[in-house]
């Protein structure tokens, strides 16, 4: 009989990288009509720390947060995605939502927004004044009495500005 060396099995590991859609994935595997407005990622080491902002027609509740942090936290414990540990926080996004996609743009039409972008425009790379429109790739905003428009793709970051009453 001849001698038998030794038998190697490589296991295929899928790396996770932690993203915006790799999120949403997790949360409509398990929760229904769920939007992910923002994914932070703050500090690092073990002070790291994951916040997600998340919307659903009708309101975000206490009930739907923990929900979705249990689901999110545990997709990420088992993709070991974090060699640390973390904290990881679920919320509404508030009264000063964070304004991503076009979508977010069209339904806040009328209010008032902050919104940063990577080049000048016309002067200033921060822009605060009404949402006056929404085309397929800018935004019009009004501030001081004159009107700015924003390409989507030139924004870094963009929220409402609430105004008390």
């Amino acid at each position: 009989m001849g001698a038998v060396g030794p038998t190697f099995v490589l296991l295929e590991v899928e790396a996770v990288a932690l993203s915006e859609a790799w999120v949403q994935e997790v949360i409509d595997r398990e929760v229904e009509d769920v939007e992910l407005l923002l994914l932070e990622q703050v500090g690092g080491g073990r002070q790291r720390t994951l916040r997600l902002y998340i919307d659903r027609p009708g309101g975000v509740t206490h009930e739907l947060c923990s929900r979705v942090s249990e689901v999110v936290g545990r997709a990420l414990d088992e993709a070991d995605v974090f060699a640390a540990a973390y904290t990881l926080e679920v919320s509404s996004p508030g009264l000063e939502r964070p304004l991503r996609k076009r979508s977010h743009f069209e339904a806040q039409v009328g209010k008032k927004v902050y919104v940063k972008t990577r080049a000048m425009l016309e002067g200033s790379k921060v822009w605060q004044g009404l949402l006056l429109d929404v085309t397929d790739d800018e935004i019009v905003v009004q501030e001081a009495g004159r009107e700015v428009r924003i390409p989507l793709s030139e924004i870094t970051s963009a929220h409402l500005i609430y105004e008390f009453e």
